[in-house]
């Protein structure tokens, strides 16, 4: 499968999420979700990170556009489902490290993939809250245990800085989660279905976190670009 450039970035433009699960059942890459935000951002790393790796389509934005490039068949696939499907097909082959939330949450996301899914190897997980000590006791952990797949939710870009950092170190398939812990405990409500149905879950969001609105206002920038074809 060929990537697709959208302004500085390489997106994938996958056909479900089935297609993306088989197409990284044997990669040690980065997954990272790409949004309209993100398809904004202008940090050289970040965008290396970025089109060296595996991006996909998990904002409706994103989606618009690979279909303003000409590929119809492109779907959203939001990241906050993708992890628990890579979890439900992988299971039982593969081994699980988790880092991110609070101590309070990862344990808990622990605790309920084990009851869930018998038989999971998680391997090891750790909170989304550490030092540069603790950084390379994780790296270490990480080396020894020798994890399959690294789940790290700690929110963009930080989680794409972090992943590659721990990629130099320990080469896995490794995917960016955001909140999705949070969402899996129930911390915090995901949007109802018709937000997810009509691809408005960034304006659901909003509403419920009415300081987003600083980074929101970057939609309307994307929007004027997507109109007028300047991506």
């Amino acid at each position: 499968m060929q990537a697709i450039k959208i302004g500085r970035l390489y997106v994938y433009p996958f056909k479900s999420k089935q297609e993306l699960i088989a197409f990284i059942t044997n990669q040690k890459k980065i997954l990272i979700a790409v949004n309209a935000e993100k398809l904004l951002r202008k940090e050289r790393e970040l965008i290396e990170i970025i089109n060296s790796n595996i991006g996909y389509a998990d904002g409706i934005g994103t989606v618009w556009a690979l279909k303003q490039k000409g590929i119809k068949f492109a779907t959203k696939i939001p990241g906050v489902e993708l992890w628990y499907s890579i979890v439900k097909e992988f299971y039982i082959s593969k081994s699980f490290y988790l880092i991110g939330a609070t101590n309070d949450v990862i344990q808990l996301t622990v605790e309920k993939l084990h009851q869930e899914f018998k038989g999971i190897q998680i391997v090891g997980y750790h909170s989304g809250y550490f030092n540069e000590s603790e950084k390379l006791t994780i790296i270490n952990d990480l080396k020894i245990k020798m994890p399959d797949i690294v789940f790290i939710a700690m929110g963009s870009p930080k989680q794409e800085y972090i992943m590659n950092e721990f990629f130099q170190s320990y080469p896995a398939l490794y995917m960016g989660l955001g909140g999705s812990f949070d969402v899996y405990t129930n911390k915090v409500k995901r949007a109802p279905r018709f937000f997810v149905v009509i691809g408005a879950e960034w304006l659901f969001r909003l509403i419920t976190q009415p300081k987003r609105i600083k980074r929101q206002i970057r939609l309307v920038k994307f929007i004027y670009l997507l109109i007028f074809r300047k991506l």
